[in-house]
């Protein structure tokens, strides 16, 4: 199987090619922007799916954030991705229509009065507005795969994830996942000697974790699928407060100051929470990892790389 990722630096796209190139039966080539392959470049996505001629091509490339970065950062966040996946579609149609792209959606984009997110709601409301650039590109994704499946026959496997964590991905706060944000600070807290920790928000909105080595496994497996237009979730319908995680965390790191809260953050949707009644069907006899423990790994991952 030939395949294409597209976003290879990014924290998924880096974790995926390490697992998939490992498969004899695959022939994995990755790109992104710093190595040479800009997706806003309409001429590079060409040139990039001629030289590869995929069958399966990963769209892991994405502009976001922190909750604060894509609320400052509005315009260029939805214009990007929207652009990027404009550009992949068409050059897809043009130059290997018999390819098939895989998404990875956030369950930010489900509306965000949302409690157990179930498929069937998925565009049954508003994206919150905390995150409504970053949600609502990845609806417009939606939306144009189902057009270009449509029109041209190109096959798309849409997957919905919770907020992932875990190793690899970026040391910068603002720019990583909620959840490894939160470990990052807390290291650095404990090692300036700090009495508190301060939890963006009120700690209270319960967020279902992706650990990566399960998204992973998610986008590993939706080679199998066929065609997937209207997205499906990947999820265990089970979460955590986010004052819950952080207390993981300060016991993991061995952070011996006090959780405050600054509530003048946004929380974000009060509960995310993915349902999975059609993962059971789509994924039968997945194990996901052990929350708890993906944070102890996590800790560690950082530790080593904020010594370094």
């Amino acid at each position: 199987m030939r395949i294409l990722i597209l976003g290879e630096t990014g924290f998924i796209g880096k974790n995926l090619f390490e697992r998939l190139k490992t498969d004899p039966d695959h022939q994995v080539t990755a790109t992104a922007r710093s190595t040479g392959v800009d997706l806003l470049d309409y001429k590079q996505v060409v040139e990039c799916l001629k030289e590869n001629n995929p069958e399966v091509i990963y769209n892991l490339a994405s502009h976001g954030g922190s909750l604060h970065y894509v609320k400052e950062f509005a315009a260029d966040v939805f214009s990007d991705n929207v652009q990027m996946a404009l550009n992949l579609y068409k050059a897809t149609k043009e130059i290997c229509p018999n390819a098939k792209i895989i998404n990875p959606f956030s369950n930010c984009s489900y509306p965000g009065d949302s409690d157990v997110q179930n498929e069937e709601n998925w565009l049954n409301g508003g994206v919150h507005e905390s995150i409504f650039s970053f949600g609502n590109s990845k609806r417009s994704i939606f939306y144009l795969s189902w057009c270009y499946h449509k029109q041209h026959g190109i096959k798309t496997v849409n997957l919905l994830f919770p907020n992932t964590f875990g190793p690899g991905d970026s040391c910068d706060p603002n720019k990583t996942h909620a959840l490894n944000g939160i470990i990052i600070r807390m290291l650095k807290a404990k090692k300036a000697g700090d009495k508190e920790f301060v939890i963006w928000g009120t700690g209270s909105p319960v967020r279902e974790w992706a650990y990566v080595d399960d998204f992973i496994e998610g986008l590993a497996r939706a080679m199998d699928i066929d065609h997937l237009e209207y997205p499906a979730n990947v999820g265990q319908q089970k979460g955590y407060s986010i004052l819950a995680s952080a207390k993981m965390v300060k016991e993991a790191c061995g952070f011996e100051g006090e959780l405050v809260h600054d509530t003048r953050f946004p929380d974000g949707d009060p509960v995310k929470i993915l349902g999975n009644s059609k993962f059971n069907d789509l994924f039968p006899n997945f194990e996901f990892f052990d929350h708890e423990e993906g944070i102890k790994n996590t800790v560690s991952y950082y530790m080593d790389k904020l010594q370094g």
